[in-house]
C-alpha cells in the first residue's frame, strides 16, 4: 500500500532516491525547498510516496501565489525540470492525485508539472493538460577533447569564441555572486524583465556549494559577462547568465559559454544543458546558432473544470506594456522593485 507523507526535516532518504533514478535531474534535489521557502516565503509541498518503509517516489511541489500573478503550484517553481519520480504506476498516480487533491484545497487555478522527458501516457490521468510548444530545452553531448567541442560549435560562431580569445578575453571561476547579479540585473532590465534579488543568488552559493559556481569574463579588467552554473551527476547547467552592452562587441557571452563547457568537460561533464528557452526569442536562437537542437519540454497542467491554464510568461500579450515600461525604468529602481514581482513568476 502507498502512503504519500510530506517531507520532513531529514532529507538524506529523499536524496538518496533522487540520486538512485535515472530520470532524476539537478531540481528534484530536497535542497530547493530550502530556496524557494527562504527566498521567495512560498509554502513548499514535498510528497514522498512510501511503501512498506521505503521511498518509492518523490514530487516537489510550491505554491506561487501573488496578486499580480495569481495562485498556482508547481513542480518546481524557478525551475525547469520537475514532476514526479516514481518506481511504479502506483507510485507515480498516488502522487498526482494527491497533487491534484492540493490544488483544490489550496483553490490555486492550476498545478503544473515540468517534465524534462514525457511521462509514461498511462501513469497520468488525462485531466493534466499538455502545455504546449512554449517552451524548449537545448541539450548535447560533450567530450573530454576541447578541440572537438570546439569545432562541434557551428562555423559562425566558432569564429566568435576563437575571436575572444585572440582578443585576450580571460574568465574565472569562483563564487562571486556580487559581480554576477550587478551584470544579471542590466541584462534582464533591458529585456523587460524584473530581477531576482542578490540575496537569492547568495542563498544558492551557499546551499549548493561546490555544485554551483560563477564564471566572469572580463575584458582587460572590465567584467563584461558572467554565468551561474549548477552541476548534477555529468551535466553542467548554466542557469542565470548575462552580458553587458560590451560583451556583444568582444564576442563575451560565446567566450563565457565556451569557458564554462570546457572547464565542464575538464571536471567530466558529458552533457551541457543550455537551458530552457521560449520558442522564438532570442535566447532561442543563440542557442541554436550554437548547434544545439531545440527539444520540446512536457509541462502538464491541471485546471478546475472551465478553467484556463495560466499564461504567466514575456509572450502573453497582456504583459506587453508592462515589458516595454519596464525596459525604461532606472536599474536601481528596477533592482528595487524587481524582486517583489518576480515571485511571482515562478
Amino acid at each position: 500500500m502507498i502512503r504519500i507523507k510530506l517531507l520532513g526535516q531529514e532529507t538524506t532518504a529523499w536524496d538518496d532516491f533522487v540520486n538512485s533514478r535515472p530520470d532524476a535531474t539537478f531540481f528534484h534535489l530536497a535542497a530547493w525547498r530550502t530556496v524557494i521557502e527562504q527566498a521567495f516565503n512560498h509554502r513548499s509541498f514535498y510528497l514522498t510516496a512510501e511503501q512498506d518503509g521505503a521511498i518509492v517516489g518523490v514530487l516537489p511541489l510550491a505554491q506561487v501565489k501573488t496578486r499580480l500573478f495569481g495562485n498556482t503550484l508547481i513542480s518546481s517553481p524557478f525551475c525547469v525540470y520537475g514532476g514526479p519520480l516514481a518506481e511504479s504506476a502506483e507510485a507515480f498516480r498516488a502522487l498526482t492525485s494527491h497533487a491534484a487533491t492540493l490544488r483544490a484545497e489550496l483553490r490555486a487555478e492550476a498545478a503544473e508539472l515540468r517534465f524534462l522527458t514525457p511521462p509514461p501516457e498511462t501513469y497520468l490521468d488525462p485531466a493534466w493538460q499538455e502545455r504546449g510548444a512554449l517552451y524548449v530545452t537545448f541539450r548535447r553531448a560533450i567530450t573530454a577533447d576541447d578541440d572537438a567541442n570546439l569545432k562541434a560549435i557551428p562555423r559562425k560562431q566558432r569564429a566568435v569564441v576563437r575571436k575572444a580569445i585572440e582578443r585576450g578575453l580571460t574568465a574565472t571561476a569562483d563564487r562571486d555572486v556580487n559581480t554576477l547579479h550587478a551584470i544579471y540585473a542590466r541584462s534582464v532590465r533591458n529585456l523587460g524583465t524584473p530581477v531576482f534579488a542578490r540575496r537569492y543568488f547568495r542563498l544558492l552559493a551557499e546551499i549548493f556549494g561546490p555544485a554551483m559556481d560563477v564564471v566572469t569574463v572580463r575584458d582587460g579588467q572590465t567584467p563584461v559577462a558572467a554565468v551561474m552554473n549548477f552541476y548534477f551527476r555529468n551535466e553542467v547547467i548554466p542557469y542565470y547568465g548575462g552580458g553587458t552592452e560590451a560583451a556583444r562587441a568582444c564576442g563575451g557571452n560565446d567566450f563565457m559559454y565556451w569557458d564554462v563547457m570546457r572547464r565542464a568537460a575538464a571536471k567530466g561533464c558529458r552533457i551541457f544543458d543550455f537551458g530552457r528557452s521560449k520558442s522564438g526569442t532570442g535566447a532561442f536562437s543563440f542557442k541554436k546558432n550554437w548547434g544545439f537542437a531545440p527539444a520540446p519540454l512536457h509541462y502538464r497542467v491541471l485546471v478546475p473544470e472551465g478553467g484556463l491554464i495560466p499564461e504567466v510568461n514575456p509572450l502573453n500579450p497582456k504583459y506587453r506594456l508592462m515589458i516595454a515600461a519596464w525596459k525604461r525604468l532606472p536599474l536601481p529602481v528596477a533592482n528595487l522593485l524587481g524582486p517583489i514581482l518576480v515571485r511571482g513568476v515562478g
